[in-house]
């Protein structure tokens, strides 16, 4: 599924169960706590952090979609098209670090 059909599909979702958007700073703010929830789990799971019996049944999936579905909102709020963007960025990417990964000594 393309990221403008996501868009399209948060938009609905917050117009017919969501009853509205959240404000922009609301979303940020929440953005930030779901990010904060997948370093949690990032840190305890792969780093060298212990990880609690209490964490261990959190799903990494399901709280990176939390950060996705946000940021979806985000974007809708702001009329920020995130297929163009990500399409732009992909491309800026790939012609900046074309050779740069390739010689990169740390990456082989």
């Amino acid at each position: 599924m393309e990221i403008t059909n996501l868009q399209r599909q948060v938009d609905e979702w917050i117009k017919t169960i969501g009853v509205r958007y959240f404000n922009e700073l609301t979303n940020m703010a929440m953005l930030t706590e779901e990010v904060g929830e997948v370093a949690r789990i990032i840190a305890r799971r792969y780093g060298e952090q212990s990880e609690k019996e209490s964490d261990k049944n959190k799903d990494l999936g399901e709280e990176l979609a939390d950060v996705l579905f946000v940021t979806l909102c985000l974007a809708n709020q702001t009329g920020v098209d995130l297929q163009e963007a990500f399409n732009r960025k992909l491309k800026v990417k790939t012609e900046r670090d074309r050779d740069r990964h390739q010689n990169n000594e740390k990456l082989k």
